[in-house]
């Protein structure tokens, strides 16, 4: 029997399943056109099934019939995908027809299509060994800067039997609420769930998204009354992390891995607002898994994944941490899994070369933290924290020192990876000495002396002490500090981030000292911070003209709501994180056992609002997954406090050692690294 195998346009990644064997680089015999073009490469997906049975509730394998089907991207100029190597393969913008070739009867063999970097089609691997010493593969893929990205075969299995995954499908055509999955039931941790837990890991598994019938995410909210779903219903990079540290540390671990080689399939190869494309080694702030007819059929279909790179974003800004967090997850699915051979891949390698290069790019700023746009971080509306926000210098530090466990280093890594130290050591520096804030350095701020010129100069931001803020003064506690929210010329934002002070302790960006004064002013300001459900995002909220100025009038982030001081549950799983990481457990449980009295009755909330949290937000969407998983993660964090120790980071004594800084001619040190060495060690 014989069935044709059509290759035809798309704008978006189809799912990339292969039925079938191969001899040669041009697949199956046949070697498609060449073309001018290849701005854009072509990708290789498949329909696991005969022509009527690919429908959008049910994915199978067969015993006979193979459907091969290909895509090229042509609507979009801007858009790069994943190539595979060879002379016979390649695009043309200006294509526009669609061709069918024969294949004819072929025994079915389950072949996954896996993306990967390497210059050889027929000899690859998935170990970043065999590539070591491959200088034009760095040559190519690095140094050029190309998008392209080969396509790796990697054999899933022979003769499969037939497989069914059932779903329910949204309005929408994306597949949620798996009620089957053979590796989301394996290894769970054993012990006795309390009813609210038993609640929180049905809903969480009645998020979960697939894609080729593989769990690949969780949607941001799911819930079923919810008419206007908006962006919701996607799986969103920084929402899933902690959703994939509930399924690590109950023992399942195929949905993470497949989540972060897919995303991996997705960076940087979207169009963002106005025709400009994002750096390469951007990673999507989120993508949708959409079900659509294949060729025009009524009867067949296939999923595709459709990222957004901030182009129908709020404010449309390109996500800075969303690179972050997928290292800081890519390391923690080694440290609970043990499997390591994951971060080892070549395309994986490649991928964390991306975001690292993307990052550590030279610019015009002189400081060694991040220059980002406001809103391109969890609070992604307009909130004053464009320029150098704490969240995203702690994030980047921690992704920093992921990236230096996880990068093989070689003579095409080396050089990256003395970058890496080289602005570890910068940053801690940096973040140490200007962001941190307490009775003592306050004072100092306001016996500062401003319009200083030289490089002796002791106020090197020309902060006027004006800026502090007359509730600073009063709220500010003795018995601890905080790292500010941000810091640029003539600027210091004195609000308390909790994300950033947060990642700070767990990545230990802070002294030991200053880690203890984080968690000593949490408690002494535990109504403010905490109230009646943890934790305030920012504190305090800007009110009146302030408000007015700063976020626009923005009717979303009134005082005390949303972004502007409003209580996020999800922030609980960073919290017990941190505690655990200073010994003080107790204070984690006490803010779980206080969430847990509110959390379930109220349907676990996005967000509270009013200044101590007592109402579920105004405009918070129920049955928020990321407030969900982080209960989860918390409570099982606090059952099982060795496991947290896989997550945190303890003090880096050679970051310290390689200050640069020298002493000036008037003995004042430019550089405390010395001290803060001599406060770790007291």
């Amino acid at each position: 029997m014989t069935t044709g195998s059509c290759i035809g346009i798309s704008t978006m990644r189809p799912c990339r399943r292969i039925l079938g064997s191969y001899k040669s680089s041009s697949l199956f015999g046949f070697s498609p056109t060449k073309f001018k073009d290849s701005s854009s490469i072509m990708g290789i997906m498949t329909k696991s099934c005969h022509p009527k049975s690919c429908h959008r509730h049910r994915y199978h394998t067969c015993n006979s019939d193979t459907q091969i089907v290909g895509y090229i991207s042509v609507i979009n100029p801007n858009r790069r995908d994943f190539s595979v190597s060879g002379p016979n393969w390649g695009l043309s913008r200006s294509f526009s027809t669609r061709f069918c070739v024969n294949i004819g009867s072929i025994r079915p063999r389950v072949v996954s299509m896996i993306p990967n970097v390497a210059s050889d089609f027929r000899n690859q691997s998935t170990s970043v060994d065999s590539h070591s010493n491959d200088t034009s593969f760095e040559k190519i893929y690095i140094q050029s800067g190309l998008n392209a990205k080969p396509l790796v075969i990697q054999k899933i299995g022979t003769d499969q039997s037939k497989l069914e995954e059932v779903t329910e499908e949204t309005s929408d055509g994306s597949n949620i609420n798996i009620h089957s999955f053979k590796d989301l039931s394996d290894n769970k941790v054993k012990k006795e769930l309390s009813e609210i837990e038993k609640e929180a890991w049905k809903l969480l598994h009645g998020a979960v998204v697939t894609y080729c019938g593989n769990p690949v995410g969780t949607v941001a909210a799911n819930d079923p009354a919810e008419k206007q779903p908006l962006n919701y219903d996607q799986v969103f990079l920084r929402d899933f992390v902690p959703s994939a540290l509930a399924f690590l540390l109950n023992g399942e671990g195929e949905i993470v891995k497949n989540f972060l080689l897919h995303t991996l399939q997705l960076q940087s190869w979207e169009k963002t607002v106005d025709c400009y494309s994002p750096g390469q080694g951007l990673m999507p702030a989120s993508f949708k898994v959409r079900t659509v007819p294949l060729d025009g059929s009524n009867e067949a279909f296939e999923e595709i994944l459709d990222p957004d790179f901030g182009e129908s974003a709020i404010g449309r800004v390109a996500p800075v941490d969303s690179g972050l967090w997928w290292i800081i997850l890519l390391r923690a699915y080694g440290k609970l899994t043990g499997d390591y051979a994951l971060q080892e891949r070549v395309d994986v390698q490649t991928g964390i070369r991306l975001i690292l290069k993307l990052c550590l790019t030279d610019g015009f700023d002189m400081f060694p933290s991040l220059l980002v746009t406001d809103g391109s971080c969890m609070i992604d509306r307009r909130m004053g924290i464009h320029g150098h926000p704490l969240e995203i210098q702690a994030l980047f530090y921690s992704a920093l020192r992921c990236a230096r466990e996880i990068l093989i280093v070689n003579d095409s890594t080396k050089n990256l990876v003395a970058a890496v130290n080289s602005r570890l050591s910068a940053l801690s520096f940096h973040m140490r000495e200007y962001y941190w804030v307490d009775m003592k350095k306050i004072n100092e701020i306001y016996r500062y002396k401003t319009e200083e010129y030289s490089t002796d100069a002791v106020n090197k931001f020309n902060i006027y002490p004006e800026q502090i803020p007359a509730w600073l003064v009063d709220w500010i506690s003795d018995e601890g500090g905080y790292f500010i929210g941000n810091l640029q010329p003539a600027h210091m934002d004195f609000r308390f981030f909790t994300l950033g002070n947060l990642w700070t302790i767990v990545s230990s960006l802070g002294t030991s000292k200053q880690n203890q004064g984080i968690l000593n002013l949490i408690e002494a300001k535990w109504d403010d911070l905490v109230g009646q459900m943890p934790l305030k995002i920012c504190y305090p909220a800007l009110e009146g003209e302030e408000w007015r100025i700063i976020t626009g009038s923005d009717p979303k982030n009134t005082p005390w709501s949303y972004h502007n001081g409003g209580s996020w549950p999800t922030l609980l799983w960073q919290f017990t994180l941190a505690c655990i990481k200073m010994g003080r457990p107790d204070l984690a449980q006490k803010a779980v056992d206080l969430a847990e009295k509110r959390i379930s009755a109220d349907r676990w909330p996005e967000y509270y609002d009013t200044r101590n949290g007592k109402f579920i937000g105004k405009q918070s969407r129920l049955m928020q997954t990321w407030t969900i998983a982080g209960f989860l993660t918390s409570k099982m964090l606090l059952e099982n406090p060795e496991k947290a120790s896989f997550l945190f980071w303890e003090e880096d004594f050679e970051l310290l050692q390689n200050c640069v800084c020298m002493l000036d001619k008037s003995g004042r040190r430019k550089c405390s690294r010395f001290a803060s060495r001599s406060q770790i060690l007291v």
